[in-house]
């Protein structure tokens, strides 16, 4: 072990990591560089980025649009409090998101990441109720294996047991619904023959307890740290229509979803006509370059908060970061990116390649379910194909594949039994195939060994 690594295990905790692992048996891998979707360690092995450093990165690394727009800013200005000041770059990018968002969104508050994205969201239509008169709507709804951040608020509305139950007593109460869990349906029903039943629980909650609910969230199309869960189309449509019959508020958490991962610009845009009142977006606003999230709502909200300053209807929130201009200027560069490069284009080109890929694995006998949209694909790992029984906790299936993909240069970091793929939108096709292949080379092996047990 390097100085480097020595010195890290002595003064870092990393996130999500039991650092007993480090520390015995599986070190951080001490990263040099990067290009397009390639990692280089400080030993000269490469990794693909299959999972895109965490879901940011859009375009790849070391894009050059990108690092010339950041070198520019930092030129003129790096950062100014946001409170009673504004910049440039923040005004063209508030312009910019607003002309590709769905809806009647028209209005932008800028944060620093996807919790405080979620966190805006959830106080801005918490607060309007007060502000409007509507003082009993103090409630939220959200599914139960959503996943929205890791801050209390976020927490709350949050459904991943293994990521909050150590901190149940910090939470606040919130309606938790059914997940369209397809694989694993709530109802008991088989996708080829239900009519969205897992959507009747929250159609019956908003009959009986409407008048107390302000919002309910949820991620488009796909929930990602409930493991990759794709659900139908069909269900996101049900939910907007009754959140809109019920007058709740949609918020829509596209931290993950947007900015292309699922083939289009935003996920929510798989149902035409969708108008959330709320949309937080991050990750991959900047590519993953720089921190920052921002909140989209609607004129309708932003009109409860505007007021004589003694009617105290000011949204008193706000970050030391908020709107930074290096991250601002960033972000622009990344969305012009999809229109130099027609990168939402090229993706229609690249997805049926990826679907066939996905679907080699379904054969497996250690395999329980494939499910892909757009670039985002997972392999859901089980013990017997006909129960669909788990692995246990303690069996850590999950750190098997991770160990062994790391020797085929592909980075497999597990949701549990879950192994996905969240692949840059640059990835080319040769580099698709050969991601495709290492992936299965690591699964197969794996998948006959546990069978013959």
């Amino acid at each position: 072990m390097n100085k480097w690594l020595k010195n890290d295990l002595r003064f870092i905790w990393h996130p999500y990591t039991q650092m007993k692992d480090c520390l015995k048996e599986q070190p951080p891998i001490l990263i040099k560089r990067a290009n397009g979707i390639k990692l280089y360690d400080s030993d000269g092995n490469f990794y693909y980025d299959t999972i895109s450093s965490w879901w940011c990165n859009v375009h790849g690394h070391n894009h050059p649009r990108i690092k010339a727009a950041i070198k520019k800013q930092l030129d003129s200005l790096e950062h100014v409090l946001f409170a009673g000041f504004t910049h440039e770059p923040a005004i063209l990018l508030a312009q910019k998101l607003i002309s590709i968002a769905p809806g009647k969104l028209s209005k932008v508050f800028f944060s620093d990441n996807g919790s405080t994205a979620v966190e805006v969201a959830l106080k801005m239509s918490f607060q309007y109720r007060q502000n409007t008169g509507e003082v009993k709507k103090t409630r939220f709804v959200a599914l139960d294996s959503g996943y929205h951040g890791d801050t209390v608020g976020t927490m709350s509305v949050s459904g991943v047991g293994l990521f909050s139950k150590a901190f149940l007593p910090l939470l606040f109460s919130s309606f938790k619904v059914p997940s369209p869990y397809c694989y694993r349906c709530p109802m008991g029903k088989e996708r080829a023959s239900c009519n969205i039943d897992c959507v009747l629980p929250l159609e019956k909650l908003l009959k009986e307890k409407s008048k107390v609910i302000s919002g309910i969230i949820l991620e488009p199309m796909v929930m990602g740290s409930g493991g990759m869960i794709i659900y139908p189309e069909e269900y996101l449509a049900r939910v907007a229509a009754l959140a809109k019959k019920f007058n709740v508020h949609l918020i829509l958490d596209e931290v993950a979803t947007g900015f292309g991962r699922t083939g289009k610009m935003f996920a929510c845009e798989y149902v035409k006509g969708t108008e959330p009142d709320f949309l937080c977006i991050s990750k991959g606003l900047t590519s993953g370059y720089l921190p920052l999230a921002a909140t989209l709502t609607t004129d309708k909200i932003y009109k409860g908060f505007y007021a004589d300053y003694e009617e105290n209807k000011t949204f008193y929130h706000g970050h030391t970061y908020t709107a930074n201009p290096v991250g601002c200027s960033a972000a622009l560069a990344s969305l012009e990116i999809f229109e130099k490069e027609s990168t939402l284009k090229r993706m229609q080109e690249i997805m049926p390649l990826f679907s066939r890929g996905m679907e080699r694995f379904r054969g497996l006998p250690m395999t329980g379910d494939v499910r892909y949209i757009g670039l985002i694909g997972a392999i859901e790992l089980v013990k017997d194909k006909l129960t669909k029984e788990n692995f246990g906790f303690k069996e850590r299936i999950g750190l098997e594949v991770y160990k062994r993909g790391l020797k085929q240069n592909i980075i497999l970091r597990p949701l549990g039994s879950t192994i996905y793929l969240f692949l840059p939108l640059c990835v080319k096709e040769k580099e698709l195939e050969d991601i495709l292949d290492k992936v299965y080379s690591v699964i197969e092996p794996i998948s006959i060994e546990k069978c013959l047990r």
